[in-house]
């Protein structure tokens, strides 16, 4: 499986990658808007499979300022998983679920300071969108997954992949990434992440029926 390319892979797998990024950003939508209490909508996602060392340049490179949140997967699959989105995109998200309380607009998003509050906002939020993305796959491959309980950073993106990062020296260098804009009155993008061990890789290729 390893030596398995993009040139590849069917039209068919693709397909099947596709439906898990509809369903599991249908699930995350749907969440969102009852914890915001107004309509989200969501743009089609964009899926992709890829080598670990081209995370960094998919997100907006390195060096830009980002909210991850990271957290451990158990159960028929071992690995780690992500939800990262930059520091403006969260901000607006936080202002949004605080009923624009915190005030934040197009000038200040970047330059806004997390607090503890705003923190546990956002891993929540991270924590219903990691959960959609992994209930769809369980869903899809009939495996079960348990996720670990959330942490969050906020750091250059470089940084935060390096959590992973050590992961993948043991793991493997295969990683599911999946591409999601949410919109209201604002744009949202966000990216799932998911880095299976090498065993766990061929067993969800396997049961959604690529290898």
């Amino acid at each position: 499986m390893k030596d398995l390319s993009m040139e590849q892979l069917t039209q068919e797998y693709f397909d099947v990658l596709k439906e898990l990024g509809n369903i599991g950003a249908g699930n995350a939508t749907t969440a969102l808007a009852q914890m915001i209490g107004c309509k989200v909508d969501m743009s089609v996602p964009k899926v992709r499979l890829l080598e670990f060392q081209e995370l960094g340049e998919i997100v907006g490179g390195e060096d830009q300022i980002m909210v991850g949140i990271y957290l451990q997967v158990e159960g028929d699959i071992e690995g780690s998983m992500m939800f990262i989105l930059s520091k403006s995109a969260a901000a607006h998200l936080v202002n949004k679920l605080m009923c624009g309380m915190l005030g934040i607009d197009e000038t200040k998003a970047e330059e806004y300071t997390f607090g503890e509050m705003e923190c546990s906002a956002i891993k929540e939020v991270g924590n219903i969108i990691t959960g959609a993305y992994l209930n769809a796959l369980s869903g899809l491959t009939n495996l079960k997954i348990y996720p670990s309980i959330p942490q969050l950073g906020i750091d250059m993106a470089g940084a935060l992949l390096s959590v992973p990062a050590i992961e993948f020296g043991i793991l493997g260098d295969n990683i599911l990434l999946i591409q999601t804009k949410f919109s209201d009155d604002i744009d949202l993008d966000g990216y799932f992440i998911l880095i299976p061990d090498m065993e766990s890789y061929e067993k969800i290729l396997t049961t959604l029926g690529v290898m």
